[in-house]
């Protein structure tokens, strides 16, 4: 399929999701910060002027993408961080949303705002066409959404005063404190860090054109480059922005253009460029796969060791298959964090 073809489809995707209504959604509890963890002050509530971005008393900072199509997932992602947390009310969320089209924004947060109505957070129009014209056709044709790319633009989106964030896809849930994940320790320049899978198959996210060069597969000389996963990062934007990274993906994006050397969306311009530089996260904060594969989402089991963060990557989300009544057994966790209101009104008890 050519390029063309395949934005036209994107675009035509996008504007059928704009049109149709937002599901409704229970409001969540409210979550106070823990007496014994000397937390911060609250944060104020993001329908104030202060919506506390900046603010010293931000203890963590999160970064999401909110969108209609994922919607119902970002909802219960965030509800488990609060869950969780050992200072909820001094996290602080950033959700980039498709500046194509405000009022849907509008709509984006006030569904937020109405189920987490204490919730500090910011939205960020995220300008589709930085990277439209770069995307080219993957698997499967969720991963080729533009506001997918989103998480290669933090550095530039959120204010300078934000110096480290965790970003985390739509279909996670955790079951840990955020405050672990964010104190991941960046040893020496590494911007990035996130859990590694190093018995993974490497090669198998490039073409095989890509290895038969000379010139692009010397890329990982002198690399421990291993696989790992972009759903779930701690990220030193200070670092990212001195190294000049979202240039360099991008690079690597307009060369995709002209040349065959990945299949997979966003993720292998990311291991071009960070693979065998990042700093090491245990990989309890990323039991990912649980979406199955993509091209079937088959269910799938949880790795061996602990977990603080369930990650349903892959073709499969818990909510289809909830809806569909064909759920995977561990659907039933994420579905403990599901605040879709049910069409009997009759809410479910958390």
């Amino acid at each position: 399929m050519s390029r063309l073809l395949v934005l036209l489809f994107l675009c035509a995707a996008g504007a059928a999701a704009a049109a149709a209504p937002l599901p409704r959604f229970r409001e969540a509890p409210h979550f106070t910060n823990s007496a014994s963890a000397r937390c911060p002050a609250p944060l104020p509530p993001a329908s104030g002027k202060d919506d506390g971005a900046c603010s010293p008393r931000a203890a963590v900072h999160v970064a999401m993408t909110l969108d209609a199509s994922y919607l119902r997932g970002t909802m219960a992602a965030v509800l488990s961080v609060l869950r969780h947390a050992s200072c909820p009310e001094s996290v602080h969320f950033h959700f980039l949303t498709a500046a194509g089209s405000p009022s849907r924004t509008a709509e984006l947060v006030a569904a937020v705002r109405a189920s987490f109505p204490s919730l500090a957070f910011r939205a960020y129009p995220f300008d589709e066409s930085r990277v439209a014209g770069r995307i080219s056709a993957s698997v499967r044709g969720a991963l080729d959404r533009p506001l997918n790319y989103a998480r290669s633009y933090l550095a530039t989106t959120l204010p300078p005063c934000v110096r480290r964030v965790v970003y985390l896809d739509s279909d996670v849930v955790l079951t840990d404190d955020v405050a672990a994940l964010a104190a991941t320790p960046l040893q020496g320049n590494a911007a990035v860090a996130a859990p590694e899978y190093c018995g993974a198959n490497f090669t198998a996210y490039f073409t095989p054109g890509f290895w038969a060069s000379p010139a692009l597969s010397r890329t990982f000389r002198g690399r421990r480059a291993c696989y790992f996963n972009t759903g779930v990062m701690v990220l030193d934007l200070p670092r990212w922005r001195a190294a000049g990274y979202t240039a360099q993906i991008e690079g690597w994006m307009e060369l995709q253009r002209r040349v065959r050397i990945y299949e997979l969306g966003s993720l292998p311009p990311f291991l071009l460029v960070f693979a065998g530089r990042i700093a090491a996260v245990d990989h309890r904060w990323n039991q990912h796969g649980l979406g199955g594969d993509n091209y079937r989402g088959l269910c799938r089991g949880l790795h061996a060791g602990p977990v603080s963060l369930l990650h349903w990557s892959g073709k499969g989300k818990p909510w289809d298959r909830l809806d569909a009544g064909r759920p995977c057994p561990l659907d039933a966790v994420w579905a403990k964090y599901d605040l879709l209101r049910p069409d009997t009104g009759i809410d479910a008890v958390l």
